[in-house]
């Protein structure tokens, strides 16, 4: 998936939730944008990866592409550091449900992720979709839609 895709994956995950916590709804789905970006930091011409050259370019060096910041590993190593950076609730959730997000998007490509790490199994979802094809342009148009009907929880908590 491109990264505007998984920008608004991670903005959709958190606004569908907004109404099941207190969080922060800005914080929150901001911090879910960011989130979703995070697991591409192993490609160097991501958007995460350009803003974090030479991060991007040893993890892709050490582990390479989908793999370890597409795990389950990443995911709780990455909770473990935000929760040490910030006492705020909203930004770890929103952060991980971002980073789900994007886990989900990219099983659903062709080339999977390797959810497991180390484990070199690769997962993938039956029916699959190349990035930057019409299906990816589907997915887009529906998480669209999904984050324009419910941001209306969104504009109530600020109105």
């Amino acid at each position: 998936m491109t990264g505007k895709t998984h920008l608004m994956g991670g903005v959709a995950g958190t606004i569908i939730l907004i109404h099941m916590n207190t969080y922060d709804p800005l914080l929150f789905i901001s911090a879910g944008a960011i989130g979703a970006l995070l697991p591409d930091i192993c490609h160097s011409g991501s958007k995460i990866g350009r803003r974090f050259k030479g991060l991007s370019k040893l993890i892709n060096k050490l582990f390479g592409h989908r793999t370890i910041t597409h795990s389950l590993l990443f995911l709780i190593l990455m909770n473990m550091l935000v929760a040490f950076l910030t006492t705020n609730e909203g930004i770890r959730v929103g952060i991980l449900i971002g980073m789900v997000s994007h886990l989900l998007l990219d099983a659903a490509t062709k080339n999977g992720i390797k959810l497991l790490y180390p484990l070199k199994l690769t997962i993938r979802f039956p029916l699959t979709i190349r990035t930057g094809d019409k299906g990816e342009a589907v997915v887009m148009a529906l998480l669209s839609l999904l984050v324009l009907y419910y941001s209306k929880d969104v504009l109530i908590h600020y109105l």
